[in-house]
C-alpha cells in the first residue's frame, strides 16, 4: 500500500484533504468526500456527543464537571471540540454545523466571567481560537478582533500573560491569534489593520526561524520540534508551517531549518509518526498512539513539503 493509499484508507476527514491537497481531484469529488464528515467517522461521532443545549461537556473552555484535579487539561469542552470539527473540515454550511453554532451562540458562556461565547473573554490565546471558529462558522466576531489587534506587543506577537505584565510575545499565543486572523481574512477579506497585524505576527515567528530564541539562537522549547495532533493551543513547527501554507505565503529562507526538521522525521516507509500529545481527557483518540504512524502528521507534512518545494 502506498502512503497515499494508506491515507485514503482513513477517516473522511483525512480523505477529503488528501483529495484536495495532495492528489488535486475535481472540486465535485472533494466536496462529496467532505460532505461525509458530517455523517460518518470522527465528525459524526463528535456531533453526536453534543449536549442538548449545543455545548460539549457542559462548558466553554472546561467541562462543567472539571474540578482541577485531573492530569493535564480536559479537551472535551466546546472550544476544543469546535476547533477539532474545523480541523476535520465539517462544512460550515451543513445543517449540523449551523445548528451547533446557533446553540453555542445562545447558550455558551466563558468560565472567566460569564461572557457570551462569541464575544470572547480576556486571553488572546482563547480569543484567537474563538475568532477562528467564529470566522469559519460564519459568526460575527468583530468586537474580539478589535480587542486582539489592540493587544499586539511591541515585538510583533501576542502573549496571554500580557495582562500579568509580560512584554514579550509567546509562540503559542501568537499562532493561536494568527490562525484566527487568517481565517477571518479568508472569510471577509480583512481590513488593512488586520492584515498588517497578521504580517507582523508572522515576522515575529520568522525572525526566530519558527523555533529559536532571537537573543541566543537556542531552541525555545524541545516540544516545538515534536509533531503532535490535535495541537489545541500548543505551538510546533509543523503547525506553523501549515499556517504559512494556508496563508498563501511564499516560502521564506528563514523557514528552511524548520522544514528540514519536518523532512528529517519522515520514516523509511514514507510516513510520519505521532511524536507527542497533550495529557487530558478527550472524547476519543484520533490516532493510534504516540510512536505510531500518524495520518494527520503525514498529511500535513506532505502538503507542507509540496508547498515549500513548489510542487503543489
Amino acid at each position: 500500500m502506498s502512503v497515499i493509499e494508506w491515507l485514503l484508507d482513513g477517516d473522511p476527514a483525512i480523505r477529503w484533504q488528501v483529495l484536495q491537497d495532495l492528489t488535486n481531484e475535481s472540486p465535485d469529488d472533494i466536496a462529496a468526500e467532505r460532505a461525509r464528515v458530517e455523517h460518518e467517522g470522527w465528525g459524526a461521532h463528535l456531533l453526536a456527543l453534543e449536549d442538548p443545549d449545543g455545548l460539549w461537556a457542559g462548558g466553554a473552555c472546561f467541562p462543567a464537571s472539571y474540578t482541577g484535579d485531573e492530569p493535564g487539561q480536559p479537551w472535551t469542552a466546546t472550544m476544543h471540540t469546535l476547533q477539532t470539527l474545523q480541523l476535520l473540515g465539517l462544512d460550515p454550511s451543513s445543517e449540523s454545523a449551523r445548528r451547533a453554532v446557533a446553540l453555542v451562540s445562545e447558550h455558551g458562556h466563558w468560565e472567566h466571567a460569564g461572557q457570551p461565547y462569541f464575544d470572547g473573554e480576556v486571553e488572546p490565546c482563547i480569543n484567537g481560537r474563538t475568532i477562528e471558529a467564529g470566522a469559519y462558522f460564519g459568526v460575527d466576531v468583530a468586537p474580539i478582533v478589535e480587542r486582539v489587534l489592540g493587544e499586539r506587543l511591541e515585538d510583533g506577537g501576542w502573549n496571554c500573560e500580557a495582562e500579568n505584565g509580560s512584554v514579550r510575545s509567546s509562540f503559542d499565543t501568537t499562532i493561536d491569534v494568527l490562525d484566527g486572523l487568517l481565517e477571518l481574512e479568508r472569510a471577509t477579506g480583512g481590513s488593512p489593520e488586520l492584515v498588517a497585524a497578521r504580517r507582523g505576527g508572522e515576522e515575529y515567528l520568522l525572525e526566530r526561524h519558527l523555533f529559536r530564541r532571537k537573543s541566543t539562537g537556542e531552541v525555545v522549547k524541545p516540544e516545538y520540534l515534536e509533531l503532535a495532533f490535535p495541537y489545541y493551543w500548543h505551538y510546533d513547527v509543523l503547525r506553523a508551517l501549515d499556517y504559512f501554507r494556508r496563508s498563501g505565503a511564499e516560502p521564506d529562507p528563514r523557514m528552511a531549518e524548520a522544514v528540514e526538521v519536518v523532512r528529517s522525521k519522515r520514516q523509511p516507509d514514507g510516513r510520519w509518526l505521532l511524536e507527542g500529545g497533550y495529557p487530558g481527557r478527550v472524547h476519543f483518540e484520533l490516532e493510534d498512539g504516540v510512536g505510531r504512524p500518524s495520518r494527520w502528521n503525514t498529511l500535513r507534512a506532505l502538503r507542507v513539503l509540496a508547498w515549500y518545494e513548489g510542487t503543489a
